[in-house]
């Protein structure tokens, strides 16, 4: 029986907004605002240094801390980023993968410093290390020792957290990466197939409490703007799940087999042109997951309008609200069973999208898994060619987008009018705050207690214990997130994920009179009137930002347009960048960040080639980058800035040769 209000209406999804910024008090002040406006659930976001097991005092964690995502760095953060929130009565969402058995311990220790019944506590933990592998980038450990992470937690649940999501696979950022509908039915899958394998061959779980096992794995997935299409996708969802844990596990109770799945709608398609058409692709994509009631979300939460341009501030966030509840309590959608039972146009979509994602579960279970086909780089490639098959559509006009590629006319927007108003900054003094309140933490904790804590997790993670029980023990001990993080690190090590880039096939044809035959032609032109060989372009990602996608992007088609390309993944530090560029001798370093960070690391960059006097190689930046920041970045000496108003990549190699040109005293 599906959950009634009064009066015969279905009982609305769990309305959240992703937040979480500068510190735990001013994230806290904002969930209390939040709550009191009608958001009936929390959904964390964590800072990158948090995501990736960095102590706000390391190096990578410059200029991350409090941008993207609330700093945790130990217990007393918990504390009171859930200062009087009662989190026995609260849903709490937690995106969060590599560490998240540690911010599920300290939220566990947080709620007994409350009084909290453990076993009543609802909310999720992402814990989806697959897609950080392929799409995200905050992943920390190899494979074998992330999944032995996330089947101890989520065994460590099943007994303990009852109630509990402890996974919540997430097909989302696949979708972002360039993931077709296919594609993200067959990889969630494949994925959740080999963390049930994990689990159940364990042993941690007896074989009559398997369908409780798989009645806690929940996901979540992206809803693009072709709503007909990802609402048949949800179906098709739904099916697949259905027959793989009664054909592959044996769950016979279909609550069990029920496929629970929360979502955001697509970031990727918002754009920084004409932002305001924003709003209507955040409807629609919405609609996707809300208009089918057999298979509707358990849980929404919404992009703001402006999140092209910016951190959203708190009076976006309510307008994304504001749209989930005009639709759940205005609209009479939820007073009607479901409106697509019987249609035979998505009957066949569902069919079609169904037999297309058994046959790719099908492709990688013969490559050996979804690890398997991680570690190879299969997965990887195949995300890099959608993406850019995708980018190529819309760069021919093939897929239009409204405002980037048709029309493009407008009349001046009062909603942008002043650009640096219309978004939240975050105070670069915040993170110095940040250092010193971690730094006194860890000078008024007992020592010795810290100490013999995590000699207990580096021995447990030596052996085969569950690792929850230790981590606790850290949580409780003031161990910080650093500290727990590097204790697994010496044992497990760490892992730099393929980047798809090399095996990615050409996606744009460079035949005689086309634009990118034209880029081919200077590239190889400019190589020879500096003296031959080809031209090098260093693309690199700095800091601890793992968005990977535009970056590999400029990548391929920069290759494709004959450029000897550097890319050596992500998470570097400007040091090694300047270091790759110098050894390289590459004629151009392109920076990409998403985070908020190139303000600090950018200038750094600029200023380490000056000291190696190569500061004749131009410098080009791209990311969600403000238009004063902009500005300043270009008055510190970077050659040009790219934001996602820049939507055609060979136009963007194209200026990077005519940099290369400026900066070499050529005719442009």
């Amino acid at each position: 029986m599906e959950p009634r209000e009064q009066g015969g209406k279905d009982r609305p999804w769990l309305m959240r907004t992703y937040a979480g910024h500068s510190t735990a008090e001013a994230s806290n002040a904002l969930y209390r605002r939040n709550l009191d406006k009608g958001q009936t659930g929390l959904s964390v976001a964590f800072d990158l240094p948090t995501q990736t097991g960095y102590d706000a005092d390391h190096v990578l964690a410059r200029g991350e801390v409090g941008r993207v995502g609330v700093p945790v760095g130990h217990l007393g953060d918990m504390r009171r980023l859930f200062e009087d929130i009662p989190l026995e009565r609260t849903n709490t969402s937690m995106t969060i993968n590599a560490t998240a058995m540690w911010l599920l311990a300290l939220y566990q220790v947080v709620a007994e410093e409350q009084g909290a019944d453990i076993a009543a506590l609802q909310g999720t933990t992402q814990n989806d290390i697959v897609k950080e592998y392929l799409s995200r980038g905050t992943h920390v450990f190899p494979p074998v020792p992330s999944l032995r992470l996330t089947t101890d937690m989520i065994t460590y649940t099943v007994h303990h957290m009852p109630r509990w999501n402890p996974i919540n696979i997430c097909s989302y950022h696949l979708q972002e990466a360039g993931a077709t509908p296919v594609q993200e039915i067959a990889y969630a899958m494949s994925t959740a197939v080999a963390v049930l394998d994990a689990v159940f061959a364990s042993g941690q779980v007896p074989e009559e409490r398997r369908g409780e096992v798989v009645g806690r794995i929940s996901f979540f997935v992206n809803a693009g703007v072709r709503f007909v299409e990802e609402m048949c996708k949800m179906r098709a969802f739904g099916r697949v799940w259905d027959t793989l844990t009664r054909e592959r596990y044996g769950i016979e109770d279909p609550r069990h087999r029920r496929f629970r799945y929360g979502v955001q709608v697509n970031s990727l398609g918002l754009t920084e042109a004409q932002p305001e058409n924003n709003v209507q692709r955040i409807v629609l994509e919405m609609l996707a997951v809300t208009l089918s009631k057999d298979a509707r979300a358990r849980a929404v939460q919404l992009p703001a309008w402006n999140e092209a341009l910016g951190l959203p501030r708190p009076w976006d966030q309510q307008w994304s609200l504001r749209i989930q509840q005009v639709l759940a309590h205005e609209s009479d959608l939820l007073e009607y069973a479901d409106l697509f039972d019987g249609s035979h146009v998505v009957e066949a979509k569902v069919a079609e999208l169904v037999e297309q994602a058994t046959a790719e579960i099908a492709h990688i279970e013969e490559l050996g898994g979804a690890m398997a086909a991680v570690e190879s780089g299969y997965l990887k490639s195949e995300l890099v060619a959608s993406h850019a098959a995708r980018r190529a559509r819309i760069e021919s006009g093939e897929e239009k987008v409204v405002g980037v590629n048709i029309h493009e006319s407008t009349e001046p927007s009062p909603l942008t009018a002043d650009l640096d108003t219309a978004i939240m900054t975050v105070d670069p003094a915040n993170e110095a705050r940040v250092v010193a309140a971690l730094h006194e933490w860890r000078q008024s904790r007992d020592e010795p207690r810290a100490k013999a804590a995590l000699d207990a997790l580096r021995s447990a993670a030596t052996g085969t214990d569950n690792l929850m029980a230790a981590t606790l023990d850290c949580a409780r001990a003031g161990v910080t997130t650093g500290e727990w993080s590097w204790a697994l690190r010496d044992v497990f090590g760490e892992f730099r994920a393929p980047t798809g880039v090399g095996s990615a096939p050409v996606a744009v044809a460079a035949e005689e009179g086309s634009p990118l035959a034209d880029v081919r032609r200077r590239v190889a032109v400019t190589a020879k009137e500096l003296g031959g060989g080809r031209l090098r372009l260093l693309v690199g990602k700095p800091g601890l930002d793992g968005h990977s996608n535009g970056a590999e992007q400029i990548a391929v088609r920069a290759r494709d347009a004959g450029f000897e390309v550097v890319y050596q993944g992500i998470r570097l530090t400007p040091e090694q960048i300047v270091s790759a560029a110098v050894a390289e001798d590459v004629h151009c370093v392109g920076l990409s960040i998403l985070s908020g960070s190139h303000a600090e690391l950018v200038p750094d960059v600029l200023e380490r080639l000056r000291r190696a006097g190569v500061d004749d190689i131009p410098v080009v930046v791209g990311g969600i980058i403000p238009a004063a920041d902009a500005t300043a970045l270009r008055a510190a000496g970077v050659a040009a800035v790219f934001t996602p108003k820049d939507f055609g990549i060979t136009g963007i190699i194209g200026r990077i040769v005519d940099e290369i040109r400026r900066a070499n005293k050529l005719e442009v």
